[in-house]
């Protein structure tokens, strides 16, 4: 399959984004996603777009984690208590002066802007999602 997005549209659109290529199932099952709660959130001055850094709780196994989102859509203070996806199990990676050392998840709107993904339900820091 293709991943080219027609040049007309909006990035995001989901009629102009293809599917991706198929991937082995073990490839899919290595990734650790874990429900995580907010427990701090600022505004992330020292990167060039406009971000997020949210500290998340994610249960007693993986612990407290940072990163940078760019969801300046999101007052800060609104993501205190909130309940969040990650993926924990990547690399850390430098964004500015901040170590990155999770992937929040989130839907993406036509026009770039992120919907972080959450249960429907309260879960315990560190459920893993499947």
């Amino acid at each position: 399959m293709q991943h080219r997005l027609d040049p007309d549209s909006r990035p995001y659109e989901p009629l102009a984004v293809a599917a991706k290529d198929p991937i082995a199932a073990a490839d899919f099952f290595a990734v650790d996603l874990r429900v995580g709660r907010v427990v701090d959130a600022a505004p992330f001055t020292a990167a060039r777009d406009p971000a997020v850094v949210l500290t998340v709780d994610f249960g007693p196994h993986v612990g407290t984690l940072r990163t940078s989102a760019k969801v300046a859509n999101y007052a800060p203070e609104s993501l205190i208590g909130r309940d969040v996806v990650g993926v924990v199990n990547l690399p850390p990676k430098r964004v500015a002066n901040l170590t990155s050392e999770f992937l929040v998840l989130g839907g993406l709107e036509a026009d770039g802007t992120v919907r972080l993904l959450a249960p429907d339900a309260s879960l315990p820091p560190g459920s893993v999602v499947s």
